[in-house]
């Protein structure tokens, strides 16, 4: 059976509703791909690294991190540009601009193995959420990853939102 594979984004939830979303999509193993493990302010502390691992470890949710993953600074950097651009807040961007997309594929996605991916996620995992911070996955380059994923591996994905 292949596995599924689940996004969800912090924002938007509180601590409670996070988690619980996560329980109801039934995750086994959630797999970090933010370049930075942290979020600012008290009410996304519950995504801290550190915090969300001990939680995840209390209901039996496997945590990978995949820095790979990551969009790299300059890539980020492309997509702050375009914000300014457009003077949207990143917290308002419905979607990411295309030369961000393209430059994440470029750099990440091109080169992505998928035999060891799947070795450093396990075997085991059968429904596997990628997490980041953005509250819709077309704001976010988890939805490229998602997208990679179902069109290389044929896998089914899903999207939570808050």
């Amino acid at each position: 059976m292949k596995p599924i594979i689940v996004t969800i984004g912090v924002y938007g939830f509180n601590e409670q509703s996070f988690f619980q979303a996560l329980q109801d999509a039934q995750i086994d193993t959630l797999c970090d791909i933010r370049a930075r493990r942290g979020v600012r302010g008290a009410e996304y502390a519950f995504a801290n690294s550190e915090r969300l691992q001990r939680r995840l470890a209390e209901l039996r949710i496997r945590y990978v991190y995949l820095k790979q993953l990551a969009p790299l600074p300059e890539v980020r950097r492309l997509q702050k540009q375009e914000d300014k651009q457009t003077k949207t807040a990143k917290r308002q961007r419905g979607m990411l601009g295309e030369t961000f997309q393209q430059a994440y594929r470029q750099t990440c996605l091109a080169e992505l193995d998928r035999t060891r991916l799947f070795r450093q996620i396990g075997e085991e995992a059968r429904t596997i959420a990628l997490l980041c911070v953005e509250r819709t996955p077309e704001a976010c380059h988890r939805s490229l990853v998602a997208e990679w994923l179902g069109q290389e591996l044929g896998l089914t994905v899903k999207h939570i939102l808050p």
